[in-house]
């Protein structure tokens, strides 16, 4: 996923850039408000900060919308009510207020895009597509897994945990990701939560390399 960060505050984007990266984003970046309707093309994901040097984040914000129909979050000091029902008025997304967590922002992202429909094997996604690694196969359309050629009961939630791991083909999903896609939030259990599912998936595919845990990370397809 590709995400222009409009961020004048080089502390701020020498930290989440990097942040990001890891979590498997493209970022690019852009310091200053004018300039940044020309970097549109091919970006997902918009995180704007209000406070730029060189124009009202508010009137970029419009200006973005008026422009295309990229996904918009608002990153911003200014916390007060009038201010979060302007930035969503001017064509935000949704507004997230600094200091934040940057497990949160990610969390948000997914689900912008995931209600946009434009993120790949959401909860809500209907696909006819089918995954395959080794003798182990999942079809989304019909939402079945077999191993070997026979089929594998799986929860709703263990098959969405799966069909995300499959379909990012070797990509890192980190835990930030699973969440929000899966559960749709976040709360103090939920790592606990979902290494039990990772644990319960290997156990019930019998193959317990094929999902790969990237140590502070997340999980990816390992080799069956």
């Amino acid at each position: 996923m590709r995400v222009l960060l409009v961020e004048d505050d080089d502390r701020v984007a020498e930290a989440l850039v990097p942040a990001l990266t890891r979590r498997g984003f493209h970022v690019d970046r852009q310091a200053t408000g004018r300039g940044t309707l020309d970097r549109l093309a091919g970006v997902d994901v918009v995180l704007l900060d209000l406070g730029l040097p060189d124009m009202d984040g508010v009137t970029l914000c419009r200006a973005i919308r008026a422009a295309s129909d990229v996904a918009i979050i608002v990153v911003s000091a200014r916390g007060e009510i009038d201010d979060r029902i302007l930035g969503l008025h001017a064509g935000a997304d949704d507004y997230l207020v600094k200091p934040y967590d940057v497990g949160e922002l990610v969390a948000r992202v997914h689900a912008v895009r995931r209600r946009r429909g434009s993120d790949p094997v959401g909860v809500g996604s209907v696909s006819t597509e089918v995954f395959e690694t080794g003798d182990v196969r999942v079809d989304l359309g019909r939402h079945e897994v077999t191993v070997a050629g026979e089929p594998v009961a799986l929860s709703r939630k263990e098959f969405q945990v799966l069909a995300l791991v499959m379909a990012a083909g070797g990509a890192v999903c980190t835990r930030e990701r699973i969440l929000a896609e899966v559960w749709g939030r976040t709360w103090s259990g939920a790592n606990r939560t979902l290494d039990v599912h990772v644990a319960t998936l290997r156990t019930k595919l019998g193959r317990p390399s094929l999902l790969e845990t990237v140590r502070g990370v997340g999980y990816r397809l390992g080799q069956v």
